[in-house]
């Protein structure tokens, strides 16, 4: 009797350590999982010639790498953009910066021209016409459909004042066009992006840009920072 006894109380305490061991291991895989919302970076986004909504001496930068074809970047400027303008970049302690990602293709590149020409000629008219080209994309569940098109952009185009259409289509074809977009592929390939939009705070990339909370967060962190 008295080895059977010993021998169920070893297989209680194989038992309890294996069960000990995997509980840990959670509890360590979860911990990580709350911890990684965030990936601090080497050095901050090069931001020069690149379009920047506020004032460009406010001391925290906000960069979106986004698609116009992506619906994820629509949502995100439905939902977040306008309450992180009205609270922090009207008040002067954000600037926003926008750089281009193509990952669509074609469509992807032509609105990226389109935006960049815009910017080129009337740096005023940028931001309307960034967001009515965004309103045009279609529902989510509509996303392959190929909907940029040149009529589309020149449809919106002609609803913002300050463009001139005949010089919109001069320089989407242009050399200094494409080589803007160029600059914005090899920011991208540098910081890898690789999930549209992705938002990045002074040089902190969220893993989720979709946590508000954590932007307002991280933007007061480093408002405090540079107190």
């Amino acid at each position: 009797m008295a080895k059977k006894n010993n021998t169920s109380f070893k297989i209680i305490v194989v038992i309890t350590i294996i069960i000990f061991a995997i509980v840990t291991a959670l509890v360590m895989i979860n911990a990580q999982s709350e911890q990684k919302t965030e990936t601090p970076l080497e050095t901050q986004i090069p931001i020069d010639g690149q379009p920047i909504l506020g004032d460009p001496d406010a001391p925290v930068t906000v960069v979106e790498f986004g698609d116009y074809k992506c619906p994820a970047c629509k949502a995100w400027g439905d939902q977040f953009f306008p309450f992180l303008v009205e609270e922090y970049v009207e008040t002067g302690k954000v600037k926003f910066v926008y750089i281009n990602v193509l990952f669509h293709g074609e469509e992807s590149e032509l609105g990226s021209s389109a935006a960049e020409a815009i910017y080129k000629q009337n740096p005023e008219s940028y931001w309307e016409f960034h967001k009515k080209l965004f309103s045009k994309q279609p529902p989510s569940n509509d996303h392959d459909s190929a909907w940029l098109t040149t009529e589309i952009i020149e449809e919106v185009a002609n609803t913002v004042e300050g463009i001139d259409i005949e010089k919109l289509r001069e320089d989407m074809n242009s050399q200094s066009i494409a080589e803007e977009l160029k600059v914005d592929s090899e920011l991208v390939e540098e910081f890898n992006v690789e999930l549209t939009p992705t938002v990045m705070v002074n040089n902190i990339e969220l893993e989720n840009p979709f946590e508000y909370e954590l932007i307002v967060s991280l933007i007061e962190q480093e408002l405090e920072a540079n107190e």
